[in-house]
């Protein structure tokens, strides 16, 4: 029986090790799985985004993002407070979280989406461009967006009083309807609207280089999210990069992706392209440059400044109450994954 118990005794501890081993392969099988989160994108020009997702460049680097697309950026914001989103990609809706003293961190530039921006006017309103903003009958201007900054700095720029334009506070998407019932003879609006609108027979007076527009494009997250996950920053970073790398290869993948998420048409799409892409896009490498107009690190110029400038015009216009302060600014910024990033490339 002696033999009898030695080789009970080698069983016993081969299925020990054998189990060991198991449970060592479903943990690291377990270490592996994809990280979930919940990631709110409003329904704009964002192509990087789609591309990213649908070339599955989140599952690559190890997450796996739930997307919530929103028609605006303020269910964004609800969404954000209620922590039941955890990243967003959005333009000025960053600055209204800051506003709302929601624990946000800002990582980078996705986009500038100011170069697609414009003064769009019927072709029957007699103006010219934004130096003629006074004869117009009513302009359209959603509140709270980039285009009404981008009015705003067309008034500045015109010596014409804000209060004294006859606006109405209506969505992009109604300004064909609007212009065809004669509500209005303008608008100022984002990418692809003005292109859509040019396809319909409207005229494109004025781009952002005319008047200096604003309208960043950020993804950020919550800082609770962020702490709980201090790896999603970088991967962040890199799956826009590739995306981005990707695109410059084969720019139809962007078209492409306006088409399919914005319902455009193809001459739209490839229009909303060409005015945000290549050299207009703010590089990494800009972002972690203090003397960048894209700048992440400085903190009186760059993104800072953009963002205090947006928020004196819409508090000047009544749509906030103050401006947000340049330190409150700077302190949401945390540029330490877009840094990681360019020194690796560097090596």
């Amino acid at each position: 029986m002696l033999w009898l118990k030695k080789i009970t005794k080698i069983w016993t501890s081969a299925a020990a090790i054998a189990a060991i081993f198991c449970l060592g392969t479903v943990g690291a099988a377990h270490a592996q799985e994809p990280l979930k989160f919940n990631y709110g994108v409003p329904k704009a020009d964002y192509y990087i985004v789609y591309v990213a997702k649908d070339l599955g460049l989140f599952q690559k680097h190890g997450l796996e993002p739930n997307f919530f697309f929103f028609t605006t950026g303020a269910p964004l914001l609800a969404g954000l407070k209620s922590k039941s989103l955890d990243v967003f990609t959005t333009g000025l809706a960053s600055a209204f979280a800051l506003g709302q003293d929601i624990p946000v961190k800002l990582l980078f530039w996705s986009l500038d989406d100011a170069p697609g921006e414009g003064l769009v006017v019927s072709a029957k309103s007699g103006i010219a461009s934004y130096k003629d903003l006074a004869k117009a009958k009513a302009i359209g201007v959603p509140s709270g967006t980039c285009a009404q900054v981008a009015l705003g700095l067309m008034a500045r720029k015109a010596g014409v009083k804000y209060s004294d334009l006859k606006t109405v506070n209506i969505a992009p998407a109604l300004y064909a309807n609007a212009f065809a019932s004669g509500s209005i003879d303008a608008g100022v609006t984002w990418a692809p609207y003005p292109q859509a609108l040019a396809e319909s027979g409207h005229k494109i007076v004025n781009y952002d280089s005319d008047y200096d527009g604003i309208c960043p494009v950020l993804t950020g997250a919550r800082t609770e999210f962020l702490k709980q996950h201090p790896d999603v920053g970088l991967k962040l970073v890199q799956i826009t990069a590739e995306a981005r790398a990707t695109i410059e290869k084969n720019p139809q993948l962007a078209v492409d992706a306006l088409v399919k998420y914005l319902s455009v048409t193809p001459t739209v799409a490839k229009a909303t392209y060409d005015r945000l892409c290549c050299s207009r896009h703010p590089t990494f490498a800009q972002q972690v440059d203090p003397g960048s107009p894209y700048s992440l690190v400085s903190g009186s110029g760059g993104l800072v400044d953009k963002l205090h400038t947006a928020t004196q015009i819409l508090a000047d216009v009544g749509s906030i109450p103050a401006p947000l302060a340049k330190e409150a600014i700077a302190a949401a910024i945390d540029a330490s994954y877009v840094r990681q990033f360019v020194e690796a490339q560097k090596k």
